[in-house]
């Protein structure tokens, strides 16, 4: 058992935990150790023979537990009992992906706008990670709290991102927005910005909770867009804190597929969406994913080994998931 197949296993666990309240602290615990361990990749089976798991960060005696049952098994039965107790169907075509082939990630911020780091460090960030490319995908103005970019100040960043990838060696950057979808699905950038962007990820943030009909128009409108590439977090949710937004997902998933508009897993630990019900639902729509780590420093960007299972459960076969093409497919499925 690797430390990155651990780290999945771990997470899930956090995610289920996570839909009851009573286990926050426990959801939070599972989560950490499978973040410390998706970061520094210890060698597991190392420490287990010393009786020395322990020492890994966040890892206490019970998750050691579960993680010495992954190396003597390969299953969890604690993950298997969870799934059980929370309804969780039994899957017979869970995906078979293959993280070592995955290119690079289309959704990150930097402190262009609400991220914590710098261009040029998330670059190094992602080249580390052996990516092919990397989406920087700041936010658009419409929250100010994120300082998001306006065209005056996305074209001063494209000199930035010009200056970046000079140094960076088989890496490239892609200059995107995180666009906001308005209330009425309309966009938070107009087209003629939007079109000289190498990736658009439009997103709902704000009036999740909108009336389910009224919801369902502004997604539609906003997978309709041509400029848009990928939905960002579908559904807006945040689990165990909040609900996502309630719509006729089955008809905008439809409509997605038909415009060749990708729908996002993204694996931050807080957002975990789309979720693997909805995204099985996706897939059966006739979409394409991505999955992404939404990161906002260099290490989240470790957050996709971590939240990988959402799209094995899903059963999202790899040549779905644009993440897994090379460079040029990638750029020829954006146009």
């Amino acid at each position: 058992m690797d430390a990155v197949a651990a780290a999945q296993v771990l997470s899930e666990i956090g995610y289920l935990l996570r839909q009851d309240p009573e286990q926050k602290f426990r959801a939070q615990a599972f989560s950490g150790a499978a973040w410390t361990i998706a970061i520094s990749r210890p060698d597991l089976e190392a420490l287990y023979r010393a009786n020395a798991l322990t020492t890994i960060e966040g890892v206490g005696a019970g998750i050691a537990k579960v993680v010495a049952g992954l190396i003597e098994t390969g299953q969890s039965t604690y993950l298997q009992r969870l799934r059980t107790e929370m309804d969780q169907p039994t899957r017979d075509d869970e995906s078979d992906l293959d993280l070592s082939q995955y290119q690079g990630d289309v959704h990150s911020h930097t402190n262009w706008s609400d991220g914590k780091a710098t261009m040029l460090d998330m670059a190094r960030g992602a080249q580390a990670l052996g990516y092919r490319y990397l989406g920087v995908t700041d936010h658009s103005p419409r929250i100010k709290v994120v300082n998001g970019l306006g065209a005056e100040r996305l074209l001063a960043q494209s000199r930035e991102m010009a200056e970046v990838q000079a140094q960076m060696d088989d890496l490239t950057l892609l200059q995107g927005i995180e666009v906001d979808i308005l209330e009425d699905g309309a966009l938070d950038l107009p087209d003629p910005v939007l079109e000289l962007l190498d990736v658009v990820i439009a997103s709902p943030h704000v009036k999740l909770r909108q009336e389910p009909a009224a919801m369902t128009e502004r997604m539609l409108r906003a997978v309709s867009n041509p400029h848009v590439d990928v939905i960002g977090h579908p559904t807006g949710r945040r689990p165990g804190s909040r609900e996502g937004a309630t719509y006729d997902f089955e008809a905008v998933f439809k409509e997605a597929a038909r415009h060749k508009v990708a729908l996002e897993i993204d694996c931050d630990p807080a957002r975990m969406d789309l979720s693997p019900e909805m995204a099985r639902l996706a897939l059966e729509s006739g979409c394409s994913f991505t999955l992404d780590a939404d990161a906002h420093a260099p290490a989240e960007l470790a957050y996709v080994p971590m939240a990988a299972w959402m799209a094995r459960r899903a059963g999202i076969p790899q040549d779905r998931i644009l993440n897994f093409l090379d460079p040029d497919e990638l750029t020829a499925a954006l146009r």
